[in-house]
């Protein structure tokens, strides 16, 4: 059966059947609340244009506040307040050195997510 919604027509069943053992086979493989919760949180920084910018950018190597806002065309505050978003969410590390605070991907997780996610894109 086919539903019309918003002039998108939705594939449903025909007939109401439950397949019990396809369920808890899902059931048992899902993570918990609290997992989900994480990562649902984790994913939320990478919905962002800017913060997806600022970690492609990092990707390649480690860059100051000044850096990425000369990359991306803007203020450092704007940038500081993103970059903050994404410690937060463990995205990024700084390190300070004298008076300039330089950020790098946290690990090699995030840089495998990016270019999947990218190259999931890219396929279209």
């Amino acid at each position: 059966m086919s539903v019309k919604q918003n002039n998108t027509e939705l594939d449903c069943c025909e007939e109401h059947v439950v397949h019990v053992d396809a369920v808890e086979m899902a059931r048992s493989a899902m993570p918990g609340d609290e997992i989900t919760s994480a990562a649902s949180d984790f994913f939320k920084a990478f919905s962002d244009k800017t913060r997806l910018r600022i970690l492609t950018a990092l990707v390649t190597r480690e860059l100051c506040v000044c850096d990425i806002a000369a990359l991306l065309g803007m203020s450092q505050s704007a940038i500081s307040h993103q970059l903050r978003f994404l410690k937060q969410a463990r995205l990024v590390k700084s390190r300070k050195s004298g008076k300039t605070v330089y950020y790098a991907l946290c690990d090699d997780h995030i840089q495998i997510i990016l270019a999947q996610g990218i190259a999931h894109v890219q396929e279209g």
